[in-house]
C-alpha cells in the first residue's frame, strides 16, 4: 500500500475558535459597514483574510526569541539576521524594517520621484500605493495568460518581455528607477515567475541600464514551483534556486510575515553600497537605527530562523499541498478559480461566479461577504475596491481580474478546515443566482481604500 501524504510537523499547542450563527454574522457584518477588515477576530471561524503575519512559528523560532539581544545598536540579533539574509539571498547589504510596506517606503523614498514609471508584474496594493503616493505610475507588464483563470500555464506571474521593452523604449532610463518582479505574483493569483523569465528580464534591464528589484514576500514558494515545474531544476535544492533567483536582481524588499513565517518583520536587501547609504538615511528617519529598523532583537532572531525554516522542501511541500487541497475541492465542485493553484492562496474568479452582477456593484466584495455570512469564513477582495481610483480621473479602476482570495496561514489550520471552507464556498455557489445586487461605497480613504472603506447594500 502506498503511504499517504502527511504533514511535515506535529502540533504542540492549540487555540480555541468559536463557531457563530448566521444571524450573528449578518448583524456583525452590517455593524462592520460590510468591510471584512472591520470584523473582530473572534467573529471569524476560519480566517483566510491574509497569510501575512498569521503563521505559526516553529519550536526553533520560539527558542531563538529567548536569545534575542535588545541592544539599541549592534545587537547580536542583527548580525544573526544579516548572516541568514546573506547566506540565503546573496545580498551583501541589508536594512531591517518592521514589515514589507515599510521596506517599500524606505527604498522607494530613495529611488522613486514624481513622474517616474515603474514597470512590473501586477504590483500589489501597498507597492502600487507607495508608487502613486510619490506621483509616479505603476505599469503592469504581466503576461496576458494570467488573466484567463481557466488556462493551465505553469508561470502566470511572468513578465511579458514585449510589454516591458515597449515601456523601456517609451521613457528615458532616468524616468524608470526600477523594474519590479513580484514573487510569487499575488495579484494574478499567487502565481510564480519562472527562472528563465527572471533571467530574460535582468538581461533586458541591463541593456537599458535599469535596476531590477524583487518584491520577495513569497520567494520560497516561488522557488518550490521552479523546482517542481521548470525543466532543469528537478534535482536542485530550494536554497540553490533561491540564490540563482536573487542573482538576477539588484535588490529586494521583503515582508518577512510571509515566507519567513514571523508575526512581524521585514527587510531590504541590496548590492549597491551607494543605494544602501541613501536608503539608510530614510531607514533611520522612518524605522529606527539601521541595526534594528523597528524590530526587537527577539523578532530578528525569529526572522533569521524563519528564513531557514521557510526554505526547507518538506515544509514547502506540506504548505503548497494544503493550498492545492482547497483548490482541488473547489475545482471539482465547479467553482471558477485561478488555475493552476498558486502558492499561498486560492483565488475565486468572482466575474465567472456572479456573471449577472454589474462591475459597478463590486462583484468580488459582494462574493467575499456572502462567504462570510454563509460560514464565518473571511477572505479578501482582490478586485475593483482594492484597485483604488485612478489618481488623475478619480474614477474606479476595473482590473482584469475580480477575485476573492483565501490566503492560508502557514502551519495553522488542518485539512478539515480546508474542507469546511470548500463546503462554505460550494453552498454559496449552489445559490449564486439568488444574489441579485451588490454594494455601493459610502465612505473611502483617498489611497489604499480597501482597508477602511464603508459600504452599504444596494
Amino acid at each position: 500500500m502506498e503511504l499517504p501524504f502527511a504533514e511535515s510537523y506535529k502540533i504542540k499547542m492549540v487555540e480555541t475558535i468559536r463557531k457563530s450563527s448566521r444571524a450573528e454574522r449578518e448583524s456583525w457584518i452590517k455593524e462592520a459597514k460590510y468591510n471584512l477588515f472591520n470584523l473582530r477576530s473572534d467573529q471569524v471561524f476560519v480566517d483566510l483574510l491574509t497569510d501575512s503575519g498569521t503563521g505559526a512559528m516553529s519550536d526553533r523560532q520560539w527558542s531563538e526569541m529567548m536569545l534575542g539581544d535588545e541592544s539599541y545598536a549592534g545587537a547580536s540579533s542583527y548580525y544573526k539576521m544579516k548572516n541568514a539574509i546573506s547566506e540565503i539571498t546573496g545580498f551583501p547589504y541589508f536594512l531591517p524594517t518592521h514589515q514589507g510596506r515599510a521596506a517599500e517606503n524606505v527604498l522607494f523614498s530613495a529611488m522613486v520621484k514624481a513622474g517616474d514609471k515603474v514597470p512590473g508584474n501586477a504590483h500589489f496594493d501597498t507597492t502600487k500605493g507607495h508608487i502613486e503616493f510619490r506621483k509616479a505610475t505603476a505599469i503592469d507588464c504581466t503576461i496576458d495568460e494570467a488573466y484567463d483563470t481557466t488556462l493551465d500555464h505553469p508561470f502566470k506571474g511572468n513578465i511579458d518581455l514585449a510589454k516591458l521593452e515597449s515601456t523601456l523604449r517609451a521613457y528615458p532610463a532616468s524616468q524608470i528607477p526600477m523594474i519590479i518582479i513580484t514573487i510569487t505574483c499575488n495579484t494574478s493569483g499567487g502565481q510564480p515567475v519562472s527562472m528563465q523569465n527572471m533571467r530574460e528580464v535582468k538581461a533586458m534591464a541591463d541593456k537599458y541600464g535599469i535596476k531590477v528589484i524583487f518584491d520577495a514576500a513569497r520567494f520560497a514558494e516561488n522557488a518550490y514551483f521552479i523546482k517542481t515545474r521548470e525543466k532543469g531544476y528537478e534535482d536542485t535544492t530550494i536554497r540553490e534556486i533561491v540564490r540563482e533567483m536573487f542573482s538576477y536582481g539588484d535588490g529586494m524588499t521583503m515582508s518577512s510575515k510571509k515566507d519567513a513565517i514571523v508575526n512581524m518583520g521585514g527587510f531590504i536587501g541590496l548590492r549597491d553600497p551607494e543605494l544602501f547609504r541613501q536608503a539608510s538615511v530614510f531607514n533611520i528617519m522612518f524605522e529606527g537605527y539601521i541595526t534594528y529598523g523597528g524590530m526587537s532583537g527577539r523578532d530578528m532572531n525569529a526572522l533569521a530562523q524563519g528564513l531557514y525554516d521557510g526554505t526547507e522542501f518538506d515544509y514547502l511541500e506540506t504548505r503548497i499541498n494544503q493550498v492545492a487541497l482547497l483548490g482541488k475541492l473547489l475545482h471539482e465542485g465547479g467553482v471558477p478559480v485561478q488555475y493552476p493553484f498558486g502558492g499561498h492562496a486560492i483565488f475565486v474568479d468572482a466575474k465567472r461566479f456572479l456573471p449577472h452582477l454589474p462591475r459597478e456593484q463590486y462583484i468580488a466584495q459582494t462574493l467575499a461577504l456572502e462567504f462570510y455570512i454563509e460560514g464565518g469564513v473571511r477572505g479578501v477582495e482582490i478586485g475593483t475596491i482594492m484597485a483604488d481610483r485612478d489618481p488623475v480621473t478619480r474614477e474606479d479602476r476595473y482590473p482584469g481580474l475580480e477575485m476573492v482570495r483565501f490566503a492560508i496561514p502557514r502551519r495553522v489550520y488542518s485539512d478539515n478546515h480546508m474542507r469546511y471552507v470548500a463546503a462554505t464556498i460550494l453552498n454559496v455557489f449552489a445559490r449564486r443566482n439568488t444574489i441579485k445586487t451588490g454594494y455601493r461605497i459610502v465612505a473611502e480613504a483617498p489611497i489604499l481604500r480597501h482597508f477602511t472603506v464603508a459600504l452599504e447594500k444596494i
